[in-house]
């Protein structure tokens, strides 16, 4: 059966998403980021980065949320596209992954956990974050789903984000951004969304905040022991 290495965070959300649509079989491990856990080296031999999220299917190990959702996807024949639209798939999933998500992780980051102010470092993130919701906002004008006429790996892609949209953006979050927030209500009101929130219900994972938690989750910050 299929494990899948979660963490509630913005990258693991876009595959319980893809796991409660499809009704997969699986087994949830959680792993607790604030814990270390992800630094044990029974969870590197599955990601030597050490991120979550991971799966183990069989002997096949998969990291990274976007070559996961590329590997489900393709494995199940569920929620990709038409063979004329790859391209535009490929490209908006990278979109996510090498821009909307990691520009909305250092934001909040610089906003919201770093032990000093740095205005540079604050504004430069909030600047290209708003400016990629920007690029999305003037994609979806006229379309439903972020690739094609269909709903896709690439709506998860951004919807895993879209949710942390307020702490992403503060004040009123997507609103500014009325395209994005008129697909992410079409999106959020799927019943999967649901069980993909509720996907490690009854598990208990520990907020970060003390020394520990921040070594654990930013280990590079600290001198090696």
């Amino acid at each position: 059966m299929l494990k899948f290495f979660y963490h509630p965070t913005p990258n693991p959300m876009k595959v319980a998403l893809f796991l409660a649509e499809t009704g997969m079989p699986f087994e949830l491990v959680p792993v607790d980021t604030a814990k270390g856990e992800q630094h044990a080296p029974e969870f590197r031999a599955i990601n030597p980065n050490g991120k979550v999220p991971a799966i183990l299917d069989g002997d096949i190990a998969v990291f990274d949320s976007t070559a996961i959702l590329i590997y489900l996807s393709e494995k199940t024949g569920q929620f990709g596209v038409a063979p004329e639209e790859r391209g535009a798939l490929l490209s908006w999933l990278m979109f996510v992954a090498t821009g909307l998500g990691p520009f909305s992780g250092q934001s909040v980051h610089f906003h919201h956990v770093a032990p000093e102010d740095v205005p540079y470092a604050k504004n430069r993130y909030m600047r290209e974050i708003e400016r990629h919701y920007q690029v999305l906002n003037d994609h979806l004008k006229g379309r439903e789903f972020v690739v094609g006429d269909t709903y896709s790996i690439a709506d998860m892609s951004v919807w895993g984000w879209a949710i942390r949209g307020e702490r992403v953006l503060g004040g009123d979050g997507l609103a500014r951004f009325p395209e994005v927030a008129r697909w992410f209500e079409k999106i959020n009101a799927r019943p999967a969304v649901e069980k993909a929130h509720k996907i490690a219900e009854g598990k208990t994972f520990k907020t970060p905040g003390d020394e520990a938690s921040m070594r654990a989750l930013y280990p590079s910050n600290f001198a090696p022991a």
